[in-house]
């Protein structure tokens, strides 16, 4: 049986935030899936509100030895972020993640160059650009690409998700003119636990989708 809050995929979480979205005036609204997953509920969501799609590419930057713990992101062009807190509980500086820092920013590149296939991002001045993902853990990944795309000075920049964690969601509102979530429930642990189908996305995916009319 599924859980009162559980999505079924990311396609039907993506048309639930979209309706959501669409109670909102928007000023020529562009939706920037954050890949991989991202982009699978961005396309719901740019239907919904007939704008068009584009992608955002952030890297995590894992703790050692802790690849799943993000206590930073990077973004292909840009300074990284990292998390204060996390480092000084760590005991670890920046100069110490580097090397990590590097591969993930060389990563971010490669993703940008297949998602893009030549094809020039779309202008975000001046309009109301919502970044969109799955879901917001951590949120390293959604600041670092928040703090990124205000350098293309966006009316406004929005930052949207089905499922967010409450400290996460609150944290970002310093980076987005506006966080909005379908689902902040206290008993958050994960992302996926709120989507009955949460297999990973792939690159394949994202240029189709990217690439649908």
């Amino acid at each position: 049986m599924r859980r009162r809050h559980e999505y079924r995929d990311r396609r039907e979480a993506g048309t639930q935030l979209g309706e959501l979205l669409r109670s909102h005036e928007w000023r020529d609204p562009l939706v920037l899936g954050l890949a991989r997953g991202g982009v699978v509920v961005g396309r719901a969501v740019a239907e919904v509100l007939d704008a068009p799609l584009d992608v955002a590419v952030a890297r995590k930057i894992g703790a050692p030895g802790q690849p799943e713990f993000g206590i930073g992101a990077v973004t292909p062009d840009g300074p990284a972020y990292y998390d204060d807190y996390s480092l000084h509980a760590l005991g670890l500086r920046p100069d110490q993640l580097a090397d990590a820092c590097e591969a993930e920013r060389a990563e971010a590149r490669r993703r940008v160059a297949v998602y893009q296939r030549g094809r020039p991002p779309r202008s975000r001045e001046g309009r109301d650009v919502l970044v969109v993902d799955d879901g917001l853990a951590t949120g390293v990944t959604a600041r670092a690409a928040l703090r990124a795309l205000r350098r293309d000075r966006p009316h406004s920049l929005v930052f949207a998700a089905p499922v967010c964690a409450p400290d996460a969601s609150a944290a970002l509102k310093g980076d987005a003119d506006e966080v909005l979530c379908l689902l902040a429930p206290h008993g958050f642990r994960s992302v996926g636990q709120w989507y009955a189908d949460f297999r990973q996305t792939q690159d394949d995916e994202v240029i189709e989708l990217l690439e649908a009319p």
